[in-house]
């Protein structure tokens, strides 16, 4: 492969929409899904004589947002203008910061294949978001034509802009889903990239092994998936190096990915800083933050993916791959804490979310918060299991049953009979038949062939529709086949 030549070198601009009501500079409202241009007004539309006012509640979210990627923050930034000529842009200049963003110099850790990463973070910036353009076509490359929403303007954005440290697109992928994970904990953006509010451009280059200096990069765009963005930048690492090989030159540009082809495109060549012609916004003041409100800020984030799994695996004992994948979803550790809160044994809940739960959210392609299952209903179906009311194999039928309708388990477990058998006369009632019915079996045990014990349970458990007590069941049918000596 042309690739093992060559060290891949990438960084990734990650743009994540803040969750505030407001856009950043207007009261439209920030809501998805409403009909085209129904949520804009003149400042936001870019129309003379207005001025854009800053949303409080955005900076605080881009400080939350900067203190949870371990950046330092900044006491004193500014907005400026970026221009640029693009249909989503109604000004033709978009808000943004160049010389002093909010947030600088952090860092996010995650591990891939059992081996820690550690990524720098360049800076975090405040800036405004562009309308969307809504394409005849697939993509912008087959369309004969575009239209423009401008709803989604000016609402407020952070770009995380990491250091080019990242050395395959597994990395790439992973970073971006740490990311998203991060955010989300920290409770400033919803993260979901199918409505377009984690977005990345990714920019890759190769170097030949053992050299120092990057190569010439691509940038790539519309990637909708953490699987594109992998996806996306392994075609275009090949591509780099089948071009390098070939003795040609890659070309500074930017690109676009193109899902259904597997492939990305040529769109533009690629901008450098002063073709945006910078120069400080004339109608924002200056932001300027005290060291209390920043630490505020700090004090007031919740706890954090990294200090979670902590506490998953020294206070809650939880074994290490079951504390990295609950804390991986935010909603999944959020439904594990909830049923904890109501059942104690942790590696009960986790064992029955890793199994069942997630099982039935994939087949039925659910959001953990549309299941219909209450925490506490779930708590207390291990409740009916640790009393023998209910079997661990009928628990499971309990559950189908609770997640399909929402019911509690008490009401499924009398509705359908489910009821453990644990009175020994009928469990020794039923161990009779099954010897009477099953005699070679019967004759192989007492010739000392004691796996067969294993068949003859079976079928006390099949006899009594999974109902009897599988303890009991065992107990009882070796004291029968015992006497029979």
């Amino acid at each position: 492969m042309p690739l093992e030549d060559y060290t891949i070198v990438i960084g990734l601009e990650v743009h994540a929409e803040l969750m505030t009501k407001t856009k950043l500079f207007c009261s439209c409202s920030t809501s998805f899904g409403n009909e085209a241009n129904s949520q804009v007004c003149p400042i936001c539309l870019g129309l003379p004589g207005t001025l854009p006012v800053l949303n409080e509640k955005a900076v605080e979210f881009a400080v939350k947002a900067g203190s949870a990627l371990n950046c330092e923050i900044a006491n004193f930034s500014k907005f400026d203008r970026k221009n640029y000529f693009y249909p989503d842009l109604t000004k033709a200049y978009q808000i943004s910061q160049y010389e002093m963003p909010i947030c600088r110099y952090g860092q996010v850790e995650f591990f891939v294949n059992g081996v820690k990463k550690v990524v720098g973070i360049n800076r975090v910036h405040m800036e405004e978001e562009a309308g969307k353009s809504v394409h005849s076509g697939a993509t912008i490359t087959d369309s004969e034509f575009s239209l423009e929403d401008y709803n989604r303007c000016g609402i407020p954005l952070i770009e995380i802009v990491s250091e080019p440290d990242m050395r395959s697109p597994e990395e790439a992928r992973i970073y971006m889903e740490t990311l998203r994970n991060i955010l989300r904990y920290a409770n400033v953006s919803d993260c979901k990239m199918e409505e377009g509010s984690l977005r990345c451009d990714a920019n890759i280059s190769l170097m030949p092994k053992g050299a120092t200096k990057f190569g010439t990069r691509s940038e790539i765009k519309n990637m909708n998936s953490f699987k594109a963005v992998q996806k996306a930048l392994e075609y275009e690492a090949l591509r780099q190096a089948e071009l390098l090989d070939a003795g040609k030159k890659v070309v500074q540009e930017t690109r676009t990915w193109d899902d259904s082809a597997g492939i990305t495109m040529s769109m533009r060549s690629k901008e450098e800083a002063h073709d945006y012609r910078y120069f400080p916004e004339p109608d924002l003041v200056p932001i300027v933050l005290t060291d209390e409100y920043i630490q505020n800020l700090k004090d007031s984030l919740p706890e954090l993916p990294v200090a979670k799994l902590n506490r998953y695996l020294n206070e809650l004992e939880l074994p290490p791959y079951d504390a990295e994948l609950i804390t991986a979803n935010k909603d999944l550790a959020d439904y594990f804490e909830a049923v904890l809160e109501y059942y104690k044994d942790a590696k009960v809940v986790s064992n029955w979310l890793m199994g069942e739960f997630m099982r039935l959210i994939n087949e039925q392609g659910l959001e953990i918060d549309q299941v219909k299952v209450k925490p506490k209903d779930l708590a207390a179906m291990f409740t009916l299991q640790d009393k023998g009311v209910i079997s661990s194999k009928i628990a499971k039928t309990v559950f189908e049953d609770m997640f399909k309708t929402g019911k509690d388990p008490d009401a499924v477990v009398k509705e359908k009979g489910l009821v453990q058998i644990s009175d020994v006369s009928e469990i020794e009632n039923i161990v009779q038949d099954v010897i009477k019915n099953n005699p070679a079996p019967v004759s192989q045990y007492l010739e000392g062939k004691e796996k067969v014990l294993g068949f003859l349970v079976g079928q006390v458990m099949k006899f009594s529709h999974g109902k009897a007590n599988p303890q009991m069941a065992n107990e009882y049918l070796k004291k029968a086949l015992d006497k029979l000596k």
